[in-house]
């Protein structure tokens, strides 16, 4: 960090100048003088020329020492001022690891001392949020870089004339899986984008919630079957919101796909919708792979993967779009899961 006796070359003003010492010396000198005046004019003395020097000079000394004494209080007073400006500057320069220490000894807060807090507050964000930026761009470049290279190796081995035509049509279907794969990849991308600013602003419509949710568990028929898993639904038909039907059915529809991709073959999947506290509470349960506590504290994070999803086809922005979508529509949601017994998401969404 920059000393504080270092001038930023942008100055080039002071918040006392010359003129204000000036303006307080002579303001000193006027108010010593007229009151050393009065006093003699009351007692009616004449005193001789070299007792009034002397008074003059007092005045004058005394006067020039409380402007010294000011100056020295608002050297000292500035110095925390100096050191949130050269600290901002280095914030601004892309350092975002700086941290004021408190100035004051007493361990007490004043107006400063809350202006550093939020300094250190408002860098530490910066730093999450720049550490989040750099693994997006990193995690974007490795799951686009996967797909882009099963393309290009199948795609020049096809460009070979001696493979059979039932190669040609597994490497091209694996070509198209690959491209399906990118495609998802880049619209979640940019499905969260534009959440996370705010472009896309839900429409409210009223409609029936047990409708939605079993339009997208119909929707998984093919995987549900595919798999033997046994599905339980319990919804309670007369619950009526007004909500986003179209953001909903992301949500339905991650969650569903996650709850098939963990559960092993013979499984069981669970839906519930009932009625609870004036609210609608959704919940999908499974009794897959499950979670540790470690994992859990992530699945909302963009790109995160536990280590048991790993060998499971996805890209880790599931989870993560369903959070916004939650987050949009004034609802909430929680997981509870365990290692080998299955997790369970939790939604609640206001009723009309």
């Amino acid at each position: 960090m920059k000393k504080i006796g270092n001038k930023d070359p942008r100055i080039n003003a002071s918040v006392f100048s010359l003129k204000h010492y000036i303006l307080i010396f002579c303001a000193m000198v006027f108010l010593c003088g007229t009151y050393i005046a009065l006093y003699f004019i009351q007692v009616n003395l004449t005193i001789p020329i070299y007792i009034f020097l002397s008074m003059v000079t007092y005045i004058f000394v005394m006067s020039a020492g409380i402007c010294l004494i000011f100056a020295i209080i608002k050297k000292k007073a500035m110095e925390p001022v100096q050191k949130l400006s050269i600290a901002a500057q280095q914030v601004a320069a892309g350092d975002f690891s700086i941290r004021l220490e408190p100035y004051r000894a007493d361990g007490l807060k004043d107006e400063l001392e809350v202006l550093f807090d939020d300094f250190n507050t408002m860098a530490a964000e910066l730093e999450s949020t720049e550490m989040l930026k750099t693994d997006f761009v990193s995690n974007v470049s490795h799951e686009l870089k996967t797909p882009l290279s099963v393309i290009q190796n199948y795609a020049t081995i096809i460009e070979n004339e001696n493979i059979s035509e039932n190669d040609r049509r597994e490497y091209a279907k694996k070509i198209s899986n690959a491209a399906n794969k990118l495609t998802t990849l880049t619209s979640n991308i940019l499905m969260l984008s534009r959440l996370d600013n705010q472009k896309i602003l839900p429409t409210l419509l009223v409609f029936n919630l047990s409708e939605s949710i079993s339009s997208s568990i119909l929707e998984f028929d093919n995987l549900l079957d595919g798999k033997n898993i046994n599905v339980y639904i319990n919804l309670d038909q007369s619950i009526m919101i007004k909500s986003d039907k179209q953001l909903l059915s992301i949500v339905w529809n991650n969650l569903l796909s996650n709850a098939i991709k963990f559960t092993p073959e013979g499984g069981d999947i669970s839906v519930t919708l009932l009625r609870k506290g004036g609210m609608a509470n959704i919940i999908i349960s499974d009794n897959g792979c499950g979670m540790d506590e470690k994992n859990l504290k992530h699945i909302f994070d963009k790109f995160y993967q536990a280590e048991s999803s790993r060998t499971v086809q996805g890209n880790g922005l599931g989870l993560a779009l369903v959070k916004k979508v939650i987050e949009i529509i004034d609802g909430s949601i929680t997981v509870n899961s365990k290692i080998n017994e299955g997790s369970t998401f939790t939604i609640i969404l206001p009723i009309m």
